[in-house]
């Protein structure tokens, strides 16, 4: 390079003239950079269901208290939530961009209820 020659940024392509990288160029290839990111968007939910073996659920009483450990946590669909007395399951539809599935299983398994091979949680019986 010359001195006193502006800096820049150029190559040679093969069989072709000199190629100059200035900043035209980097402000097209910045708002092309932008408009691919907003056009492929961002996964903003993922909606998936599971079936949790909860054994100990034997009566309509246990469906209310599971339903009811369930009832707090975000990003289950509690009106498409199935539960089956008869096989004992769960089918539980979730997003799993705000809640896993192993939080559904632990609080199922705080209500008092086997989860998935999750043992129950046992409160200790008060002092008297």
């Amino acid at each position: 390079m010359r001195p006193g020659s502006r800096l820049s940024l150029s190559f040679r392509l093969r069989g072709a003239r000199r190629f100059r990288y200035d900043n035209r160029m980097k402000y097209m290839l910045s708002l092309v950079a932008v408009a691919v990111a907003l056009l492929a968007g961002c996964r903003v939910s993922d909606v998936r269901e599971m079936t949790v073996k909860v054994p100990g659920m034997a009566a309509e009483s246990d469906v209310q208290q599971v339903r009811a450990a369930l009832a707090p946590l975000i990003g289950i669909d509690k009106d498409k939530t199935v539960f089956d007395v008869a096989t004992r399951t769960i089918k539980v539809r979730y997003d799993s961009m705000q809640i896993a599935h192993k939080n559904i299983e632990i609080a199922i398994a705080e209500a008092g209820y086997d989860a998935n091979g999750i043992s129950a949680v046992r409160k200790p019986l008060a002092a008297k």
